[in-house]
């Protein structure tokens, strides 16, 4: 597989649809190292796990810091296909994450630029580096299907 934006958001994406596949909001995260090796995935568990916590890439990030034996995520970059909520966002700068790369905009919820500044904010003592509009159609309408035939 080549190491490009795109690749690594097809990962998310993949992940999203066994989100929807548990009836979960279909919303996929992967975390990539410096070297461009993926080392966790994760897919929204809110309802699986009964664990309002269990976001992609809250799942992602656990994954990642237990597989590397520590909980700062230095270099690394987040791939999800919905820009990230206040939670997540916080989860991603207390990590050290060094690069957010995201599909679609969260205007609702959106803690990278939509509604909120979190992830770039100068008042905190970490700042990620944010890349958005990745495969946003694919990521956009992943969820408006999702959400028009639950209707």
């Amino acid at each position: 597989m080549q190491k490009t934006d795109e690749n690594f958001m097809a990962v998310a994406i993949d992940s999203a649809t066994k989100a929807r596949d548990l009836d979960e909001v279909p919303i996929g995260a992967c975390v990539v190292d410096n070297s461009g090796e993926i080392l966790a995935t994760g897919f929204n568990k809110t309802i699986y796990h009964n664990d309002p916590t269990a976001h992609a890439e809250i799942v992602a990030v656990r994954k990642a810091c237990q597989l590397i034996k520590n909980y700062r995520l230095t270099g690394t970059t987040l791939y999800t296909t919905i820009e990230p909520c206040i939670m997540c966002a916080g989860a991603l700068i207390n990590a050290r994450i060094k690069r957010l790369v995201f599909g679609a905009e969260d205007k609702r919820f959106g803690a990278a630029g939509s509604l909120f500044q979190l992830c770039n904010n100068s008042s905190l003592n970490h700042r990620i580096e944010i890349t958005s509009g990745v495969l946003e159609n694919e990521c956009r309408d992943l969820m408006q299907d999702f959400f028009r035939a639950r209707r």
